[in-house]
């Protein structure tokens, strides 16, 4: 039973702090209505550098947590993108610089729960799920890729999750590194024509003098000269080698798009990101009528991926349950964690 210090205690937090975006929401203890929201920037544990990783915090909690109300949050529990779970300790690096970083956040805002849990992204995703299941999968696809087999709320075995240098197949990064591929191998003669050549030129800031013309991709008698195909991949390498290499996963839309229209070349990499993560699925040997719970910008509802991703695991005959991100889940951990905090 909590101490009767902390009665006047009636609020919770949940964090959700992935690749792209950090998510914040404030909700009762007691039936978990939502009270307050706020949204900062990254939240990835080991790529985001700690201050930083700090700040974005800060901003998403004092956005969801009015100053007024910060004494009443008993509990805050956050699921981090590149933390590791509670079973492999509290050394874990991931999980080390992201209780930094929340611990550094709370004090800043005044807000000093009695109870403050880290978990990794893939422990409150699967949380989010209707009735917060204790059991079952779940895969998270987004700027990153991994999926974990969950048994008492805490992953068992994972599959993926490799980071962009040596896994996340199938994830944004991944698609977003196809379409720079694709461009670069259509401008040296490698590839199809495709219209991600024209698309990542100009999201890139190539100087429009060397892209593609605008029908190249889209009719066979579109051309594209050797001495602009040469400029281009001039530009085109410098470009993405100033950037840091997760950036990659900022062109995913693009063959999103470009696959709409029907591009062959974006339809093939969306087609191969789909069979890589059913691999990263299907490698921890899913049960007939077991919950997978999925997520991130290429799985949540409406995801571009989760009808393809759902028709090739409909042969095992799982329950996905698509989710929009962590958050909800984070707060269902935080209202258990408060209920079984001592």
């Amino acid at each position: 039973m909590n101490s009767d210090l902390n009665q006047d205690r009636d609020l919770v937090v949940g964090l959700d702090a992935g690749g792209t975006r950090t998510r914040a929401v404030l909700a009762d203890l007691g039936d978990g209505r939502t009270r307050g929201e706020g949204t900062a920037g990254p939240g990835n544990a080991l790529t985001v550098p700690g201050p930083e990783l700090a700040d974005h915090l800060a901003e998403a909690l004092a956005q969801a947590v009015p100053e007024p109300l910060r004494g009443r949050v008993a509990a805050v529990a956050g699921g981090f993108a590149g933390t590791g779970h509670q079973r492999q300790g509290a050394d874990e690096p991931g999980r080390v610089r992201a209780r930094t970083a929340l611990s550094g956040a709370l004090a800043r805002l005044g807000i000093t729960a009695p109870t403050v849990d880290v978990h990794s992204d893939i422990e409150t995703t699967f949380a989010t799920a209707p009735g917060h299941p204790a059991d079952g999968l779940v895969l998270v696809a987004g700027t990153g890729a991994v999926a974990a087999r969950i048994a008492a709320r805490a992953p068992t075995a994972t599959s993926g999750g490799d980071g962009w240098l040596l896994g996340d197949d199938g994830s944004g990064f991944w698609i977003g590194r196809a379409a720079v591929r694709s461009a670069l191998r259509a401008a040296d003669g490698r590839g199809a024509p495709t219209v991600l050549a024209r698309a990542v030129g100009r999201e890139l800031g190539l100087p429009p003098g060397v892209l593609p013309p605008e029908a190249y991709g889209v009719t066979d008698t579109a051309s594209w000269s050797a001495v602009l195909r040469t400029a281009y991949r001039a530009h085109l390498l410098p470009a993405v080698m100033d950037r840091p290499p997760v950036r990659l996963a900022d062109h995913a839309p693009l063959v999103v798009r470009a696959a709409e229209e029907k591009d062959s070349v974006a339809g093939e990499i969306l087609r191969e990101a789909a069979r890589r993560l059913t691999r990263t699925v299907t490698a921890l040997a899913p049960r007939a009528g077991e919950p997978l719970v999925v997520t991130g910008g290429l799985l949540a509802p409406h995801g571009p991926l989760l009808t393809p991703l759902t028709e090739r695991l409909a042969h095992l005959a799982l329950t996905v349950t698509p989710v929009s991100d962590g958050s909800p889940g984070a707060v269902a951990l935080a209202r258990l964690a408060h209920r079984t905090a001592p």
